[in-house]
């Protein structure tokens, strides 16, 4: 396989590099610059295989995502991230979890996030501040009662492990004190989980709650990619063909965010049907070379088992589109380039994973990009 040079640094800075990039299954080789003279440090090339280019391209220049610090003890290995509240739902991604955690040779990390009584409850401003028996043993109850309902989850998946339902990988849990959303986004700040796996009520329960969702917020500001699985959806593991949904941004994000797919489920053979929504100034400015379908040419060449198609949809249909196409089409699941928003867009003009959350009961895998 050809190694390519993909940057030329100092040494201190060409190691760092190549941490990073190794972290995430890339084989680096630094070479001196100066070949005829090597003793002269005239800076150090970091060359890679060609294959890994396009994943070494979204490390290199997303370093939000793909941070300089060394992982913490004892996290080397991949792990997925599975936010769990022991609902049926959640219990279900964790079952998605433990067969792509087996693909990948990863740890399952389940995670519970409980908030405390005496800070949940309202609070009234005073010289002193009354801390009562029963708050000690409200906030004791429900600690027992989390520990409790995930050794219940924990021990009925390692049963199905047993059995052979389920194949046996290593499973760690948690139980914190926090909000959900703020707990899970700072777990994966600070640990960078392989990928996260997060359950979701059906179509129709979502809509009752669709201000307040964990799933909506941690989607629009999780750095890791997210898998959401609706509570009735069924995602197969299997080497068998995939139909996905790809909504690109027309940008060299795209080729990345496919590669990404990919790489949670490699050997998957697909059938994509690629579609853009074009913002305002596309719609007026849109170049003709801007489209979907010049990414259905490019696709093909790197991914040549599986087949891909151009749809359409409109910027202000996109949602009755949606329908459209997935009743025309049953997709096995949705792939979303998720570009990070501020705090006022993402209240005043929520994504487009956020839109579909609350849309489609369809697994839906959220690449922040």
């Amino acid at each position: 396989m050809r190694l390519i040079t993909v940057a030329i640094h100092t040494y201190d800075h060409a190691a760092a590099l190549r941490r990073r990039l190794e972290r995430e299954g890339i084989e680096v080789v630094l070479q001196n610059v100066n070949l005829e003279s090597p003793v002269v440090s005239s800076g150090m090339r970091v060359r890679i295989h060609e294959r890994d280019l396009p994943l070494a391209l979204r490390i290199i220049e997303n370093p939000d995502i793909f941070p300089d610090e060394e992982p913490q003890q004892g996290s080397e290995k991949k792990e997925i991230l599975v936010p769990i509240d022991f609902s049926s739902h959640s219990f279900n991604a964790a079952r998605v979890a433990v067969g792509l955690a087996d693909i990948h040779g990863s740890d399952l990390r389940l995670f519970h996030t409980y908030i405390d009584p005496v800070v949940a409850g309202k609070m009234q401003l005073s010289d002193s501040l009354t801390y009562e028996l029963t708050d000690a043993d409200s906030r004791k109850r429900i600690v027992d009662e989390a520990n409790r309902s995930m050794q219940r989850v924990v021990d009925v998946l390692k049963e199905q492990m047993r059995s052979g339902e389920l194949p046996a990988v290593k499973i760690n849990a948690e139980i914190t004190e926090g909000v959900p959303e703020d707990e899970i986004i700072q777990y994966v700040k600070s640990r960078a989980p392989f990928m996260v796996v997060m359950g979701t009520r059906s179509f129709e329960k979502k809509e009752r709650e669709m201000i307040g969702s964990v799933c909506a917020q941690v989607l629009d500001s999780c750095r890791s990619s997210v898998l959401v699985i609706p509570e009735n959806a069924v995602l197969s593991l299997d080497s068998g063909q995939m139909k996905q949904l790809f909504f690109a941004n027309l940008d060299q994000e795209d080729i990345l965010a496919m590669d990404t797919f990919f790489r949670v489920f490699p050997d998957r053979r697909t059938v994509a049907s690629v579609v853009n929504i074009p913002g305002k100034r596309r719609l007026i400015e849109r170049a003709k070379a801007d489209t979907p379908e010049r990414l259905v040419g490019v696709f093909p060449t790197t991914y040549p088992a599986s087949s891909f198609m151009a749809a359409d949809m409109a910027a202000a249909a996109v949602l009755d589109d949606f329908d459209r196409l997935h009743l025309q089409n049953s997709y096995d699941i949705l792939v979303i380039p998720n570009k990070k928003k501020g705090l006022l867009s993402r209240v005043f003009n929520p994504g487009l994973a956020q839109r579909l959350l609350f849309r489609a009961d369809v697994p839906m895998l959220v690449i922040p990009v």
